[in-house]
């Protein structure tokens, strides 16, 4: 359990902690679909063949090394190699990728979390930390966080401490003030933890802890947050 005596502020996962991410990404790879279709059918046959979508994914992670925490730039140029590849205008990524991201952030929450998030943020500044490309402020969950920081603009990913750092920084508090929740026990428990925060790990698929590190505190839901901290 954490010190919640201690707890001035809370920082939070996006992905898998407020809203399910499989089918935010599915039905934007379905609008980037329709989309090359019309623009870019050659294409549009290329993303069809999966080995071929993972033989371009491996050259450009391999390729771009030192932005592998911008995965908004990965899919980019992902796009772009595929237009190459099936001899398309590689002009059009840019397009295609805003088309894709535009969809990537039509999110929906997981039932309870935004009275979650409302109840705990009538009592603590909540701050976003994600690895992804949502932007919270233009999702159902925006109206109740005071600050954002995203691995793209940071420089590093999760459970880089560089990004744990920015947040604490910016909420002017020492580190175990503040409570990290998220879903993912490497980048967001051990990486939060060697910053010097209290951890949630949101577990609702009952995983077992598989680390050398003490288990964490253990929850289901964003609900369970609110409920301990708040009562």
């Amino acid at each position: 359990m954490p010190l919640i005596s201690q707890i001035q502020a809370i920082t939070l996962d996006l992905d898998d902690t407020l809203w399910p991410v499989a089918p935010t990404i599915a039905g934007a790879e379905q609008d980037l679909l329709e989309w090359l279709c019309e623009h870019a059918p050659k294409t549009a046959n290329l993303t069809r063949q999966s080995e071929v979508k993972q033989e371009i994914r491996y050259q450009v992670i391999a390729k771009h090394q030192n932005r592998l925490h911008d995965l908004g730039f990965l899919r980019r140029e992902m796009i772009r190699e595929c237009l190459l590849k099936a001899d398309d205008d590689p002009q059009l990524a840019d397009v295609a990728y805003s088309v894709f991201d535009t969809a990537r952030q039509r999110v929906n929450l997981f039932p309870g979390v935004e009275d979650a998030l409302a109840r705990l943020a009538a009592k603590y500044r909540l701050v976003a930390i994600s690895n992804g490309t949502a932007d919270v402020y233009v999702t159902p969950a925006g109206p109740y966080f005071c600050a954002a920081f995203k691995a793209h603009e940071v420089g590093i990913a999760k459970p880089g401490v560089k990004i744990f750092q920015a947040a604490i920084s910016h909420l002017g508090l020492v580190a175990e003030q503040i409570l990290h929740v998220g879903d993912d026990a490497i980048a967001d428990v051990c990486g939060a933890r060697e910053a010097g925060m209290q951890t949630a790990w949101i577990n609702s698929e009952d995983q077992a802890w598989a680390y050398s590190q003490p288990q964490p505190w253990t929850i289901r839901h964003l609900s369970d947050v609110a409920a301990q901290l708040l009562s």
